[in-house]
This record gives C-alpha cells, structure tokens and sequence, in this order.
C-alpha cells in the first residue's frame, strides 16, 4: 500500500497512459473515484496539471460574459 492510500492492485490501468510503460506504485491517482497509474510521479503529475487546465478552462467558460466584461 502507498502512503497515500492508493493501491496498484486497485489501478484501473496496467500501463501507463503516457509512455505505455508499466505502472509504479508511487506514481498512483485518483480520478472519477477510481485509481490510476503512471509510471513514475513525473507523468501522474503531468496528468493532474492537464486536469486543472481543461478544469479551469472550463470554469472560464461558464462564467457569462458579463461578469468577465464583455457586452
């Protein structure tokens, strides 16, 4: 078991969506309520840093113009 928790057995992937390399037990996730993993922290970070862009992205765009100053 990871110290966060996570476990590779529970990982819903056995290589990683990045490299195609196996996963690691320290490079583990969670998404959507399910584990996943990466083969090293490099790419699991990479994963949650394109997540918080589509996520801000998207809060951008649910704001309505007006409130970002446009008419």
């Amino acid at each position: 078991m990871s110290d966060d928790g996570l476990n590779i057995e529970d990982a819903v992937n056995e290589t990683c969506p990045w490299s195609g390399k196996p996963i690691a037990a320290d490079s583990l996730t969670r998404y959507r309520d399910v584990v996943v993993g990466f083969c090293n922290p490099g790419c699991r970070d990479k994963f949650a840093a394109a997540l918080d862009h589509f996520e801000k992205a998207i809060a951008d765009r649910d704001v309505p113009l007006l409130a970002k100053g446009i008419e």
